[in-house]
């Protein structure tokens, strides 16, 4: 799934359409922050976050996201590092 404005607005049970453009300016720089942390852009733990940054974001509280969700940001992102060491073909050797 690729985040909407629509899943955001769920997610915090907004159901009008007052702060839309606020939401969605949140949305944007939520799916920026988290592929400048992680390096990746799509995926249901991606998803995952942006929804969750957005939350934070939307309540003031953005200094506590990286620290509640470090876990996961750093398992993304070394999850991709995995997949391009193998992409890579070279061995630990620098080869």
């Amino acid at each position: 799934m690729a985040v909407t404005l629509k899943n955001v607005k769920e997610h915090l049970h907004i159901f009008h359409s007052v702060e839309d453009d606020y939401l969605m300016s949140l949305l944007e720089q939520s799916k920026s922050a988290i592929i400048r942390m992680t390096g990746v852009s799509e995926g249901a733990e991606y998803d995952e976050l942006v929804l969750n940054r957005v939350r934070f974001a939307y309540n003031d509280a953005l200094d506590e996201f990286e620290r509640k969700y470090q876990s996961l940001l750093l398992g993304i992102s070394s999850t991709l590092l995995e997949a391009n060491k193998g992409v890579s073909g070279g061995d630990d050797n620098g080869e």
